[in-house]
């Protein structure tokens, strides 16, 4: 009789699982398994919830690490925003409505959609968009049917970079810089020369070709840790999860007679060992492999083979309004993406709060603040004219070195899905195979991925329809 056996047909009493990590994918697959019935611990390292997406307070001033947003296609993470009663602490655009401003002239163009039926949704925007000659605008249409016609499910576009597929279809330099890195580089965090076709594909068919409505940007409007610590672990509670911070997991063993033992640093000297029915190990994937049984994984070395991508952020405090729109993107500048954060942050005394986010930055994720706040001042008094001349009250950096997986040709045949050789282990996290790249809902898919086989192994229903929907 297997281990999965003795699990499913053991007839005591209430199932018991860990979850080790607390961010998306582990808060995620830690309330599915508890709506189930199951008795969940959730063991997290940090003294917080929330993974790569949280907040720090500087001064007065509640600060997210990076600016992190949504779509309208986003089902899962849509379902987590709801599930943990977080809905009026987000804000969605109606309709998609990205301001782009080219640096050197400052002419202004937008991405915006209608509510025509697709891909006719976007296209008053293209014909509009003046980043691109005529000729180009055409080829964009072009491209975009190809991309339709390309099937996901396809090996072949794993092993393809984007920017390759790009050229053959037509599309100049240019094209590339203004229309799909504009939107690649933020969603993948690598520019469409580093970028799996499959990973791209996923992101443009979902995003601009599924439906009128799926592009629509969200963010929240209120600190991250706010939803993502705060209302998670209120949610937590109140579905019975015992949560455990400052909880470093150093240790998961088979039980001889089926089952885990999972053990916990809950201090110097100090810690617990956990019997569960099933783990879910929802960590970054070197530390995955740390963790991981002997045997567990047929090839555990591909998950070293995942690499990393950088993100960084510069935060500048202003004394006056600078910025009169939620955010905007710019060509023809180091800056990419700009975002106003005067509200969420609490920042008081008629000053301004901007954000800088840079995507796919190995070369600049190291450099000094100094070095930062030399290219990048004048970079926003460039593209910002109400910039010049304001005075600066703070200028700071946040950077994570490791911010999501290197979405690079062939990283989809490294990326495990959720099931393990070991019968009741389980992984989660961005990193794992759930089709998206390395974003807030590729995290929460892959915790209802785990939690739904871990349910299936249980003989327990998987009651929610994210995944069926998908």
């Amino acid at each position: 009789m297997t281990t999965h056996e003795r699990i499913t047909t053991d007839g005591g009493g209430m199932r018991t699982a860990v979850v080790v990590g607390g961010g998306l994918a582990g808060t995620t697959a830690a309330l599915a398994l508890a709506d189930a019935g199951v008795r969940v611990t959730l063991a997290e390292a940090r003294p917080r919830l929330g993974g790569l997406a949280f907040s720090f307070k500087r001064g007065e001033l509640t600060v997210d690490n990076g600016q992190h947003v949504f779509l309208r296609c986003c089902d899962a993470y849509q379902w987590f925003i709801d599930r943990i009663a977080a809905r009026d602490l987000v804000t969605l655009q109606d309709r998609l409505d990205v301001p782009v401003l080219e640096a050197d002239t400052l002419r202004l163009g937008r991405l915006s959609r209608t509510a025509l039926p697709v891909p006719m949704h976007l296209a008053a925007s293209l014909v509009r968009y003046p980043h691109l000659s005529l000729r180009e605008r055409a080829s964009v249409g072009r491209a975009a049917l190809a991309l339709g016609r390309l099937d996901l499910d396809d090996p072949a576009l794993d092993r393809t970079d984007f920017a390759s597929w790009l050229s053959a279809r037509g599309q100049s330099a240019r094209t590339i810089e203004a229309l799909w890195d504009l939107v690649g580089v933020a969603t993948l965090n690598a520019r469409s020369a580093d970028a799996s076709l499959g990973l791209a594909a996923k992101v443009f068919k979902t995003g601009l070709l599924s439906d009128p409505g799926a592009a629509d940007i969200g963010w929240a409007s209120a600190p991250l840790g706010d939803l993502h610590d705060g209302r998670a672990r209120a949610a937590l509670d109140a579905a019975g999860v015992r949560t455990m911070l400052r909880s470093r997991t150093t240790g998961i063993k088979e039980a001889a007679d089926g089952g885990w033992h999972v053990s916990i640093e809950t201090g110097p000297g100090r810690g617990e060992q956990l019997d569960a029915d099933i783990v879910v190990l929802a960590v970054p994937q070197r530390e995955a492999h740390g963790l991981l049984p002997a045997g567990s994984l047929e090839d555990p070395e591909k998950l070293l083979r995942i690499g990393t991508a950088p993100i960084l952020n510069m935060h500048v405090i202003y004394n006056r309004q600078v910025l009169r729109q939620p955010f905007f993107a710019a060509l023809g500048s180091p800056v990419q993406w700009v975002f106003d954060r005067t509200v969420s942050s609490g920042l008081t005394g008629g000053g301004q709060y901007v954000a800088v986010s840079q995507s796919a930055v190995e070369d600049e994720i190291d450099l000094p603040v100094a070095e930062l706040r030399a290219r990048y001042l004048p970079e926003l008094e460039r593209l910002l004219p109400a910039a010049r001349g304001a005075g600066v009250r703070d200028f700071f950096v946040t950077r994570e070195r490791t911010a999501t997986f290197a979405p690079t040709p062939g990283v989809g045949s490294l990326r495990p899905g959720p099931v393990t050789r070991a019968p009741g282990l389980y992984l989660a996290g961005s990193w794992t195979a759930t089709g998206w790249p390395a974003t807030m809902e590729s995290a929460v898919r892959s915790g209802l991925h785990a939690s739904r086989e871990a349910l299936s192994a249980l003989g327990m229903p998987f009651d929610n329809g994210v995944l069926e929907a998908a």
